[in-house]
């Protein structure tokens, strides 16, 4: 049968999407440069490894490996349950907080309603929402890269279903405090979503003003948290979300059924187990938030101070950004320029090892000696 000619191929929505573009891999890197060392600055992982109560876990779960996962992730849902003080039906765990923006995506909207988020943040809900057709309203950051809450709850609409807020903010490191955050949610009427992606919860956890989503009773709170970052387990691809029951019993429906993985499981399960690595990791970032703080007065460089595990730096222009990025590149330090978050003329470092910070600073003294920032 003949196609038919006026039928598209691809939705208008897919077709004009821009994809997420992971930075480069160290072996990218390692073969396109050569250089005589690699550090992995670009992507927000724990740059420590995991606990390693990992790995034998994940080798016994492997014994199992010729069986579907446990659809429901029925002992790690009632781990979480007990850490959280919630029950099992206020969780689902998926394959990364990305997944969870997926089926909050599906699951939720209609054709004709909308999201509000910033301009510059988590560039994967974009994409999500942009797979699923739904338009988004982009509240510009303030002056110094923070949410704009007023602004956001000015923009609120009938057509308004969703409202995204990564706390702290990825890639900029701000927050939004609880004041901020009680004054917003009495301004949100009860049907639209409020998404608290917490997903570097346990590096911000701390400080004295930033809300814990989980402490306030609303209904239409959706928190997402991960264990890709502080936890270390960014391979895994696993995540999990809390909120009411009726909401996660939806997003229950719409969940790819064998999501995430046994080994993955496994390895969260350990994870959870080991509080002693995750204090270590939240201390060996906070320490190296420090000394990059110092070496950017030093060589007065302008940055935002950050609550996650990276500090965003600004350069004056998108080309320096573009320049500083490559230059460091080929000394073999993989960083993160944001034009796709919004802020092409930033450039995100996460917080590595001392000997990555180390590698970090000869690298930048020698390019700088080349172009001035």
């Amino acid at each position: 049968m003949p196609a038919n000619g006026n039928r598209l191929l691809v939705p208008y929505n897919i077709r004009d999407l821009s994809p997420y573009v992971a930075g480069k891999t160290i072996a990218e890197v390692k073969k396109e440069y050569q250089p005589p060392e690699v550090s992995k600055l670009a992507s927000n992982e724990n740059r420590l490894g995991c606990s390693p109560d990992v790995e034998p876990q994940v080798i016994k779960a492997m014994q199992e490996i010729q069986d579907y996962p446990d659809p429901a992730s029925l002992q790690l849902r009632d781990v979480l349950a007990d850490i959280n003080n919630v029950e099992r039906e206020n969780i689902l765990v998926a394959a990364g907080s990305e997944s969870i923006i997926s089926i909050l995506c599906r699951t939720f909207f209609l054709n004709h309603e909308e999201a509000i988020t910033a301009d510059a943040t988590f560039v994967g809900f974009f994409v999500q929402a942009n797979i699923r057709g739904i338009s988004i309203n982009k509240i510009p950051v303030t002056d110094d890269y923070r949410y704009d809450l007023d602004a956001m709850a000015d923009a609120i609409t009938e057509r308004t279903k969703m409202i995204y807020i990564a706390n702290p903010n990825n890639p900029t490191g701000t927050y939004v405090t609880a004041s901020e955050f009680e004054r917003f949610m009495r301004r949100v009427p009860d049907d639209v979503l409020v998404i608290m992606d917490e997903a570097y919860f346990e590096y911000a956890r701390e400080v004295s003003d930033y809300p814990h989503s989980l402490d306030y009773d609303y209904d239409n709170i959706i928190t997402l948290r991960t264990f890709s970052k502080a936890y270390g387990l960014a391979g895994f691809r696993i995540g999990y979300s809390i909120a009411s029951k009726r909401i996660i019993s939806e997003m229950m429906k719409t969940k790819l059924t064998f999501e995430p993985t046994t080994p993955a499981q496994a390895a969260a399960l350990a994870a959870l187990g080991d509080q002693k690595f995750l204090k270590k990791t939240v201390d060996t970032v906070e320490e190296g938030k420090k000394r990059l703080y110092q070496f950017f007065e030093k060589h007065d460089v302008s940055y935002v101070p950050s609550i996650s595990n990276s500090v965003m730096m600004i350069l004056p222009d998108e080309q320096q950004a573009i320049d500083f990025t490559q230059a460091m590149l080929e000394e073999g330090v993989i960083l993160r320029r944001i034009n796709a978050f919004g802020l092409p003329n930033c450039v995100r470092i996460t917080i590595g090892r001392e000997k990555e910070m180390k590698h970090f600073e000869r690298s930048f003294e020698k390019v700088v000696k080349t172009q001035e920032y």
